[in-house]
């Protein structure tokens, strides 16, 4: 809980305190409380109990309630916005879990190569995306070694993918490489420039 709220808390309970000492005050004057008169019959200031002290008393208690509503108004907003920020801090902690169980759930798939780049043409998007020649194929888009029937799947994703960026995963030597390939029309043939080949 916020310290401001906190001392405001306090605070009540001390205006709480203050106000139950004013009224044993009154109490002592005969219980008057707070709408008794403070004259007799013929209009003059009772003998019987100590007007000023209980006027100070009832004074003070008008006070102290009207603090109290203020510090009461204070502390239920304070709440409100404690409580507020409790939940986005609860909904934030689920997100985060969640999140780390999916990366933890997520199951890692073993890429494994199925096609080779053997002809990049300069200028050309495979260069721009920065294939080489060597490079293998462990995913063109969604094509892996798994779905992967022939150069024609390529071909077909190529066309349906022209204009659109296409992830592309390849193993450079002993390294895995993700790049970017946007299969497009530019000045040589085809829309990629490069030459791939089964393996």
């Amino acid at each position: 809980m916020a310290a401001h709220l906190k001392e405001l808390i306090a605070k009540k309970g001390e205006i709480e305190n203050d106000i139950k000492l004013w009224f044993e005050v009154l109490k002592t004057q005969g219980n008057v409380g707070m709408d008794t008169p403070l004259v007799d019959q013929e209009g003059y200031p009772r003998n019987d109990i100590d007007v000023t002290q209980v006027r100070t008393a009832r004074h003070n208690i008008i006070c102290m309630q009207n603090d109290h509503k203020s510090i009461m108004q204070e502390i239920e907003k304070g709440l409100i916005e404690h409580h507020a920020q409790h939940v986005n801090a609860v909904e934030t902690e689920s997100i985060e879990v969640q999140s780390s169980k999916q990366s933890t759930i997520a199951p890692k798939v073993e890429l494994n190569p199925y096609a080779a780049v053997t002809l990049i043409s300069p200028t050309s998007p495979a260069e721009m995306a920065g294939l080489k020649i060597g490079d293998k194929l462990l995913r063109f888009g969604s094509v892996t070694k798994k779905n992967f029937t022939g150069l024609n799947v390529i071909g077909d994703l190529v066309q349906h993918s022209k204009g659109k960026a296409v992830s592309v995963c390849v193993k450079r030597d002993d390294t895995v490489v993700t790049l970017t390939l946007v299969p497009q029309e530019w000045d040589g043939r085809g829309l990629l420039g490069c030459n791939i080949v089964p393996i």
